[in-house]
């Protein structure tokens, strides 16, 4: 049986972790005994360690035959290189701000694949987007997501699963789209549209970087952009700190002390944006592909409408599945490509990858559309 360790044991990772151990020796590992408390499954071992040492991941992931990384996005990066270092194979959501391929050579140096940005959006969706790149001629990609609570909460009306500091990062980190073969850069937050979905209502969308590798995987797609959804709204409180300098990473004087405001940002905000227990959400995406095939105009849309089950959360369902799909293909030896990864590179495995989702009830409904 492979042997597979998860780095982080959040909300994500504990589903990931539970998810893999139906099939797999998992071991678990986390800075908090807390969370790794909160596992259920009997199946998974759990090891209590500080991973933000380099030299930790090392040791653990020696006696692994694949790793996940589901840390923060802030040690994404550096987790990644060491696990590279390590000769281990890896698939990982944590969405670093790094280029990836820096990483491509030492890959392939060391016989390494690793997957990586494997989630929901990026994720699911670039392989959606890469699926039909194989048969068609596409013009247009539009990719609209968000994942929210079911109950509205003044003011934010939004709850995370993911580390508060890589969600303010996705409200301050420019935000840049292709159109006309053009990459444009955008202030995050900005562009913003009322758009009614389908079993949800009415939410707003702007403007984000989640592209991230498709601008340079898919240049010769004219027009792609993605952006995020929240209630509407939210945008214009976010707005209002990032003016007033709260989401700042530089150092202030207060009473004689030195502080970074996006620290005092994060922990004020974290307690009401934190997933409480008895917390539901739900994951809404839309994805709009338009071009040619077979020389006939097409479009096709993809909908995902997902929500809270089986006492787990919508996005780390979502987003955890995404990537035990992934982990699955690595482990399975259907996906063998050396180097760096990004999802887009597994589109001639949709069928598994959502047969795998549709398994787990994680459903996408697609319409096609003659244009």
């Amino acid at each position: 049986m492979k042997k597979i360790v998860v780095l982080g044991c959040g909300l994500v990772g504990r589903v990931i972790a539970e998810d893999l151990s139906i099939n797999f020796d998992v071991t678990s590992v986390d800075y908090s005994q807390k969370n790794l408390d909160k596992i259920s499954s009997k199946k998974v071992h759990k090891k209590c360690l500080d991973l933000q040492k380099a030299a930790q991941i090392k040791n653990v992931v020696k006696d692994f035959d694949v790793v996940v990384g589901a840390l923060p996005g802030d040690m994404g990066f550096e987790t990644m290189k060491e696990v590279i270092l390590s000769k281990k194979d890896i698939v990982d959501i944590s969405f670093f701000p790094e280029d990836p391929f820096t990483l491509d050579q030492l890959a392939k140096k060391n016989n390494v694949t690793a997957i990586m940005d494997c989630g929901v959006a990026p994720g699911m969706g670039n392989i959606i987007f890469s699926y039909h790149d194989q048969s068609m001629q596409i013009t247009d990609y539009e990719c609209l997501v968000g994942g929210l609570p079911k109950k509205r909460e003044w003011p934010f009306e939004y709850k995370a699963v993911f580390s508060p500091i890589d969600v303010i990062e996705e409200y301050t980190r420019p935000a840049r789209y292709v159109q006309n073969k053009e990459l444009i850069v955008k202030q995050a937050l900005s562009e913003t549209e009322l758009i009614d979905f389908d079993g949800v209502g009415t939410l707003e969308s702007w403007n984000s970087d989640g592209l991230r590798t498709l601008i340079d995987t898919m240049k010769h797609v004219p027009n792609m952009i993605e952006k995020t959804l929240r209630y509407p709204g939210c945008v214009e409180y976010l707005k209002v700190l990032r003016a007033c300098g709260y989401f700042s990473k530089e150092e202030v004087n207060v009473n004689g002390k030195k502080v970074k405001p996006i620290d005092l940002t994060a922990r004020l905000l974290f307690p009401m944006w934190e997933m409480k227990e008895d917390d539901e959400d739900f994951t809404v995406m839309r994805i709009k592909i338009s071009g040619l095939e077979k020389g006939t105009k097409v479009t096709y849309t993809y909908y995902l409408l997902d929500r809270f089950q089986d006492k787990t959360m919508s996005m780390a369902r979502t987003t955890g599945y995404t990537c035990t799909a992934a982990v699955n293909l690595l482990a399975e030896g259907l996906y063998t490509k050396k180097g760096i990864s990004p999802p887009e590179y597994l589109g001639s495995h949709f069928e598994f990858i959502n047969n795998y989702l549709t398994e787990r009830a994680v459903i996408y409904k697609v319409h096609k559309e003659f244009n």
